[in-house]
């Protein structure tokens, strides 16, 4: 209970920090916008000449843009969160201080992470898609169960984006420099989340390789529950997304347990 308590006012910290940035929010909000309606624009051109392209309507197609919008800072599908802080930390050797703690580190960086995600989805994810489903016409379900599903799907896309970036972001302890990582990590995202092109759109056995991999849980598979296209009523992505969020978690665990050795060899 105490455990729960103190993650509980993690998370509620992190949301709090996020919430003090609100001209950058009403800059990212109206950034979401703009790009939303280019993105927008740019599909109806391209289901105009190919309808049914990787198996949505043009209608979908369009919903896919704005949950892309909507999912872009809440799963942090183009870097940002945790990563830079927690670089700094173990360039400057705070992270010592860290590993001292009677919390696990892990878990300490999930929860900030849950409350970031949190105020992203309210701050920066509502305004773009009522927007969106103002100005276009979109493919909404009208099932409560569907939209329950929906808010399922994003809370797993933000474990497996989280599970993924903490992976980077403990590869620095090997490095001196972690930028490119950072560079690297928002790359693969943005590609192979669907964040440029739904990943359905992809061809042959490519196309199959791209569904399979981890960053398709934080966009493609939440679009998917949302327009019913995951199957199974949308248990068949969120069991997508468990699977994945299982194997990233305990991967950052042996990876942060081979990190913590090395910070005690080098002596902090």
């Amino acid at each position: 209970m105490h455990l729960l308590r103190l993650n509980l006012a993690v998370a509620a910290s992190g949301f709090r920090r996020y919430a003090t940035y609100r001209v950058a929010t009403a800059a990212g909000v109206f950034t979401n916008t703009v790009f939303g309606f280019i993105l927008a624009y740019t599909f109806i051109a391209l289901w105009y000449e190919r309808p049914h392209l990787g198996g949505y309507d043009q209608s979908q197609a369009l919903t896919f843009v704005w949950i892309g919008q909507a999912m872009l800072a809440t799963a942090a599908l183009m870097g940002g969160g945790f990563q830079d802080e927690f670089h700094e930390r173990v360039r400057n050797g705070d992270v010592a201080i860290d590993l001292y703690r009677p919390v696990d580190l892990q878990l300490w960086w999930f929860a900030s992470d849950l409350g970031r995600a949190a105020f992203q989805l309210l701050g920066r994810g509502l305004v773009p898609m009522a927007v969106g489903a103002f100005a276009f016409e979109l493919t909404l379900p009208s099932s409560p169960a569907v939209w329950l599903l929906f808010l399922c799907a994003v809370f797993l896309a933000v474990v497996v984006s989280f599970a993924l970036r903490y992976l980077f972001a403990l590869c620095g302890f090997w490095l001196l420099d972690a930028t490119g990582l950072s560079a690297l990590s928002t790359l693969l995202s943005v590609f192979f989340s669907g964040m440029l092109l739904p990943l359905t759109v992809f061809p042959g056995v490519f196309g199959e390789v791209v569904r399979w991999l981890p960053w398709a849980a934080t966009l493609q598979v939440p679009a998917d529950v949302l327009l019913g296209e995951s199957g199974a009523g949308g248990a068949a992505g969120l069991g997508f997304q468990l699977a994945w969020a299982g194997v990233l978690l305990t991967a950052g665990r042996l990876l942060q347990s081979a990190a913590t050795r090395k910070v005690v060899v080098q002596g902090g």
